[in-house]
């Protein structure tokens, strides 16, 4: 009888001692737990979701959208510009809300996606808003150059110089709204070096539990 009290006693101590799943904290790193950045004039967090039971949502559980136009992207978008993941935007998203204003986060996407959540720090440049095929003329292309990238213009010519770092995203691999922003980008001259892809995208960002902002 002593035996079996004692064999039972060791597996309810097995039991008490295992990890609680739904209370093992989610790190972005190994030594980073969150980082905050300004999104709307407001300090936001980027952390991930601490419940180890969740799953992702719906809009991005689906495996086989229509192709075309919901094709697989390619990993090497166009030669010069870096395709990054997610400790990379982090990173770009923090050092923009620290004051380095040569960076900007664009989320590429059409606002009603936007709505449903974006990465915190990124502003909203509709991927129709660059692209002539969806009726942006040249004065519109222009002024978004101007004012969210920073590039200048003289007698309808581009100066590049202080064109700022422009880190594109959309909702995923198989998003073409990030890839065409940066195509259009590509052909009115602006620097390949300072593109940066987050191919993952927003897909990626929710499967990885990573928290959203509202635009």
């Amino acid at each position: 009888m002593k035996i079996v009290r004692s064999i039972s006693s060791a597996i309810l101590a097995m039991v008490v001692s295992l990890p609680v799943l739904a209370g093992d904290p989610v790190g972005i790193t190994p030594n980073l737990m969150s980082v905050t950045v300004m999104h709307n004039g407001a300090a936001t967090e980027i952390v991930r979701n601490q419940d180890n039971a969740n799953t992702v949502s719906a809009a991005f559980a689906k495996t086989s959208r229509k192709c075309p136009p919901f094709c697989i992207q390619p990993s090497s978008l166009a030669p010069g510009v870096e395709t990054i993941g997610e400790q990379e935007i982090i990173a770009y998203a923090k050092q923009m809300s620290d004051g380095d204003d040569s960076i900007v986060v664009v989320d590429s996407r059409t606002p009603n996606w936007v709505a449903k959540g974006t990465i915190p720090s990124a502003i909203n440049v509709p991927w129709t808003k660059l692209n002539p095929a969806k009726g942006a003329t040249p004065i519109e292309i222009a002024e978004i150059l101007q004012d969210v990238f920073n590039v200048s213009e003289s007698e309808g010519l581009f100066d590049f110089t202080n064109a700022k770092t422009a880190v594109m995203f959309c909702n995923g691999m198989w998003c073409g709204q990030s890839p065409n922003n940066i195509k259009n980008l590509l052909k009115v001259g602006y620097p390949a070096h300072k593109i940066k892809w987050y191919r993952g995208g927003m897909q990626d960002w929710e499967i990885l539990g990573l928290s959203t902002a509202k635009p």
